[in-house]
């Protein structure tokens, strides 16, 4: 009889590995449409697509499971092939992947920057445009303005270097900062010394202005200067950046799993958007030696998700069924 159970208590615990490590196929046949006819679709399914099996990527994908759940698991598991795909892309890999596959399906990006976003997004059919949203990985420019602000205690003159791959932020930016252009090949000191009014460098990931031969020339002559830099990112805080808000890989999986309950409530799809959810991380030795006097409110600036009842478990295979698994992306 023990036999038994340590057997069944097995049995399960494996299928619910299997659901969360992968890999299987997302799609039917080889060059077999996923493209269910309009009168059998009857709900909705969702799978998760992988980049790569680090720690991280799992971590985030057990976590994301477990929020999307209670959204697709109300839907019948019988007809799981009658209903839509939702797929959840986590990272660039993955995202190139879900993209590519052919299907009348739904892709949500998460953790991967605006600026790769834009660039794959662009390359899809227009057909596909409506069903394609994402979760940027970097801050919201509108909270780092608005941290810079509680930083010095006082609205503060900001100015921003945009290249190549930021260029479309110009719009939402030059209200408030002052922008100045970078092309690939540009001196970095050149374009700095044209932003000595501003008080505060506001950090945008762009390859061509934040690479590996530029960071450090930025961050030094800022210091040098006394302007302070929200970075784009809580590392580039660690390496001399002054403060910058972030996102936890929690904060980032609830905005995701709001965005398909209201999809699979209401059937439409929000657009692309900047994390909702963040807290603050400050440099306080940079702060002190460009004499900012950091406030409470700044250190304590966040935007937290609404309590809900705990997170369960990931369900045994039978139970789970109405989710799809998660797949491993190929690497290209």
């Amino acid at each position: 009889m023990s036999f038994m159970r340590n057997t069944r208590a097995l049995i399960a615990a494996l299928s619910v590995l299997a659901l969360l490590a992968g890999p299987v196929q997302a799609g039917g046949p080889a060059g077999q449409l996923d493209t269910p006819r309009d009168d059998e679709v009857t709900g909705f399914r969702f799978q998760i697509v992988t980049g790569d099996d680090s720690e991280v990527t799992r971590r985030i994908a057990e976590d994301l499971y477990k929020r999307l759940v209670p959204t697709f698991g109300s839907f019948r598991t019988e007809l799981a092939q009658r209903r839509r795909m939702l797929y959840v892309a986590i990272g660039p890999t993955a995202l190139r992947d879900a993209l590519a596959r052919r299907c009348d399906c739904v892709v949500i990006s998460a953790f991967t920057s605006s600026q790769v976003w834009r660039s794959l997004s662009a390359k899809a059919p227009n057909s596909r445009s409506a069903l394609m949203t994402a979760v940027y990985a970097e801050p919201a420019p509108a909270d780092q303005l608005r941290l810079a602000a509680l930083l010095y205690g006082r609205p503060v003159r900001v100015g921003a270097i945009l290249g190549r791959d930021t260029a479309f932020l110009r719009g939402v930016l030059e209200n408030e900062v002052e922008v100045q252009p970078f092309a690939a090949g540009d001196d970095i000191n050149h374009t700095l010394n044209g932003m000595t009014r501003a008080e505060v460098l506001l950090a945008l990931p762009d390859g061509d202005v934040y690479n590996p031969e530029n960071v450090r020339n930025i961050l030094l002559s800022t210091y040098r200067r006394k302007q302070g830099v929200i970075g784009f990112s809580a590392d580039m805080v660690k390496v001399g950046a002054l403060a910058t808000t972030y996102s936890e890989i929690e904060d980032i999986n609830t905005q995701v799993a709001e965005i398909a309950a209201a999809f699979v409530a209401t059937g439409e799809l929000a657009p692309p958007q900047f994390p909702r959810y963040f807290r603050t991380v400050v440099n306080e030795g940079v702060a002190r030696s460009l004499e900012v006097r950091v406030t409470d409110a700044a250190r304590r600036f966040a935007r937290h998700p609404a309590r809900h009842a705990p997170l369960a478990a990931p369900a045994p295979a039978a139970a789970a069924a109405p989710a799809a698994p998660i797949t491993a992306a190929p690497t290209p």
